[in-house]
């Protein structure tokens, strides 16, 4: 049964929130969550294999659904990331969201569309929140939330065990027949902006240089210096 969020999230406009965690065990959700991922026609081929038509019509299903598929990870100090897919019939597309209860609004950190924003997680990061633990979220399963988080992932300093880490994954949720050249086609290609390079500013914060990203601080877009700060202490752990 559907679990329809009647809370907005604050200073986001959206429509009413649908809490859906059972389609995150569904092998056909990943191949359309992760497409834009994945970049060249080999990584295509290797995420969507023999199941293309059948990934294809379960994402259109998803996104002709009447309410807006949200999903929650737990971060730290309280916060949430928020998923939400944006199903607007000319603007549909995926954001990335960070709140706490004590924010007046939340924060858009990236947004996976056809005019892709972001990134807004480095490696560490993106790891942090797959493997924190916390609970009350959409899925307290590590490989699910590595995955969901993917598309705001970009980092130039990927560590050496990265493939394996993201092959691990895709073996655990989905049904690609080789996760391991799938993995290390989406860390080479990273999504449309490509990886970018993170680096701690002078307030002691994380940021990058990212030139559609809101924590890059020289975009006339970006967050403010205490926005930056407040969001990247929340991905810290």
């Amino acid at each position: 049964m559907t679990n329809l969020k009647p809370n907005r999230i604050p200073g986001y406009d959206s429509g009413l929130l649908a809490d859906l965690p059972e389609l995150l065990d569904d092998p056909l959700f990943w191949p359309g969550h992760l497409y834009s991922c994945a970049q060249g026609e080999e990584a295509e081929e290797l995420l969507f294999g023999a199941d293309y038509d059948a990934a294809l019509d379960f994402h259109n299903r998803m996104l002709g659904h009447p309410h807006w598929p949200v999903f929650t990870v737990p971060v730290a100090a309280g916060c949430r990331l928020y998923v939400v897919y944006r199903n607007l019939p000319d603007d549909a597309g995926t954001d990335y969201l960070l709140h706490h209860p004590d924010w007046d609004r939340a924060e858009l950190l990236a947004s996976d569309d056809g005019h892709f924003m972001g990134p807004a997680l480095s490696w560490s990061e993106l790891t942090a929140a797959a493997d924190n633990g916390l609970a009350g979220g959409s899925t307290a399963d590590p490989h699910a939330r590595l995955l969901l988080l993917l598309p705001a992932f970009g980092d130039t300093a990927v560590p050496d065990g990265a493939v394996g880490r993201l092959a691990a994954a895709l073996r655990a949720r989905t049904a690609v027949e080789d996760p391991e050249g799938l993995a290390a086609a989406l860390l080479e290609d990273q999504g449309p902006c490509g990886p970018v390079r993170w680096s701690v500013t002078g307030h002691g914060f994380l940021t990058n240089d990212g030139g559609h990203a809101y924590r890059n601080p020289d975009n006339d877009f970006a967050l403010s210096p205490d926005r930056l700060g407040r969001v990247a202490a929340a991905l810290t752990f």
